[in-house]
């Protein structure tokens, strides 16, 4: 997403904010529908519903950051009728972004713009790149996982996952095994390769595995000499299309663990759900 669409959404997110008298903002459901990218109001009813379900697991009080109100709209013929509308605070708003599809960039762009209490473009910008990072690791795992379990049908163990794994690391990687590559880049043996590769990295990863969990399955490929192969070619081709375009996965300098990454996110929405404030109690919500 370039500077100025973000520029122009940061913008009409917050022309969307209201105020109660004690500062709480808050957004009206209906008024962000479209911005995230709902056409049918009954879809995005759905996406408050999950978001509703998650405060709810979190243990915060829905009704702190969810409101159910109605609102009186003018039809096409002069008439009246009301409608279903939520008053929302800032955490239920990153709530119902989290719960949304992040490969949408109304979506990706809401996830961060929710997240932070500064209007600040370039602290929303690098929120979306950390997003895009942690997105591509959590596509990683769940590409390896359904791998695993596909080689394991297929007369592979756990240790011969991992040799996979590693002959395909070392094809993206331009020879260099997993561990050389821990190794330059100040790694311990302990800690996951992928959680300390950049972004562009992970994807070209994950890629390469979603094509061997499909060429396996399609082909019905069984052992792991064969899917040894399928999984390095894979890697290949990935590191040949990147290469045309001049990047080298292994020259690429390594990031942040993600592990760290992800503990800051989950202090981050705590102390997102304490600034945000609280919706007024029912009845009282008179100065809205």
């Amino acid at each position: 997403m370039n500077n100025e669409l973000v520029q122009q959404m940061q913008s009409h997110f917050d022309s969307l904010a209201h105020k109660l008298d004690d500062g709480t903002e808050f957004w009206f459901a209906r008024d962000l529908q479209e911005p995230l990218g709902y056409a049918r109001w009954e879809n995005f009813l759905t996406a408050i519903k999950r978001a509703v379900e998650s405060c709810e697991t979190t243990g915060y009080n829905v009704s702190d950051h969810f409101r159910g109100v109605t609102k009186l709209i003018t039809h096409g013929k002069g008439g009246q009728r009301e409608i279903e509308d939520f008053m929302l605070t800032r955490y239920a708003g990153y709530l119902i972004a989290q719960n949304g599809d992040p490969r949408k960039e109304p979506i990706a762009f809401a996830q961060s713009y929710f997240a932070l209490q500064t209007r600040k473009q370039e602290l929303i910008e690098d929120r979306m790149r950390l997003q895009a990072r942690l997105e591509a690791r959590d596509r990683l795992r769940e590409s390896e996982k359904t791998l695993s379990q596909n080689i394991y049908e297929r007369d592979v163990d756990d240790a011969g996952f991992g040799r996979i794994r590693s002959k395909g690391d070392a094809a993206l990687s331009g020879g260099y095994t997993t561990q050389e590559m821990k190794c330059r880049f100040g790694i311990t043996r302990s800690h996951p390769l992928a959680d300390f590769l950049p972004t562009l990295t992970i994807a070209a990863k994950n890629l390469a595995t979603e094509m061997t969990n499909h060429n396996v399955r399609q082909d019905d490929l069984r052992g792991e000499p064969i899917i040894t192969h399928e999984h390095v070619q894979n890697n290949k081709s990935v590191r040949e299309m990147l290469g045309q375009r001049g990047i080298k996965p292994e020259k690429l300098p390594p990031e942040e663990d993600i592990k760290k990454l992800e503990r800051r996110v989950k202090s981050d929405e705590k102390q997102l759900e304490k600034q945000s404030g609280k919706l007024p109690e029912p009845g009282k919500d008179s100065q809205v």
